[in-house]
This record gives C-alpha cells, sequence and structure tokens, in this order.
C-alpha cells in the first residue's frame, strides 16, 4: 500500500470512529454497531458455516484453522491486513470479501446489509 493510500485509508477510519456514526466504544472496550444485533450476528455465523474456516469464540462449531481466528477481534488493528478495522469495512468484507480482495480465499456471502451489520456487531463482542 503506498503512502497516500494508506494516509486516505487512516483518515476515512479516523473519521468513522470519530464521528460516532457507524460506532461507538462501549464500557469493555469493544466496539457497538449502531442498529446491530450481535445475537442475530451469532445465529448467521452459525448458518453459513464461519467455522469451517474460522475458530471463532462463543460459536461451537467454529474451531478450524483454514483462516485466522477471529478472537479478540474488537482489539484488531486491520481486516485482512490492510484494511482499517471499523465496522464499515468489517461489513463490506463479510458480505463481498472478494470486491476488495479477489484473489482471497474469503468467499461472498451477500449478506444484505443488515446481515453484515449483524455479524459485524457478533465480531465486535469478542474481546
Amino acid at each position: 500500500m503506498n503512502a497516500s493510500r494508506a494516509a486516505a485509508a487512516f483518515a476515512l477510519a479516523y473519521a468513522l470512529t470519530a464521528s460516532g456514526c457507524m460506532s461507538s466504544r462501549s464500557s469493555y472496550g469493544g466496539v457497538h454497531v449502531v442498529g446491530g444485533d450481535p445475537d442475530r450476528g451469532a445465529a448467521l455465523i452459525r448458518e453459513t458455516g464461519c467455522g469451517a474456516c474460522h475458530s471463532i469464540p462463543g460459536i461451537r462449531e467454529a474451531d478450524s484453522f483454514v483462516g485466522p481466528p477471529l478472537t479478540a477481534w474488537s482489539r484488531r488493528t486491520f481486516i485482512a491486513g490492510s484494511l482499517p478495522n471499523v465496522p464499515g469495512n468489517l461489513m463490506d468484507w463479510v458480505a463481498n470479501a472478494h470486491t476488495l480482495y479477489p484473489d482471497g480465499a474469503m468467499p461472498n456471502f451477500d449478506f444484505s446489509a443488515q446481515q453484515a451489520r449483524d455479524v459485524a456487531a457478533y465480531l465486535y463482542t469478542l474481546d
């Protein structure tokens, strides 16, 4: 990533976080995704089989290491190594990863905006 893209990504991440329009830090240090339902997100994670590739706390079936473990998600800085870990990026990533990284292994789930918001809400509870 060149310096201007990195600076733009940082500015965007800062603006989204600072504005509070997408999320806010909760009392436990995680990110609260406005309008997201972590319980529905956990159900979607189970239904779509995310545990076939990831180890995900709180999801009994999710104990694989094909992809990275999603432990302590709310404390991570980046998604897929280069996207700032902010709700908008995470929602885009879980819904349409190939749009962001066409050669990546993460499949597109074509989640609706609400479903992506719910999955992100669950992942941000992982502190």
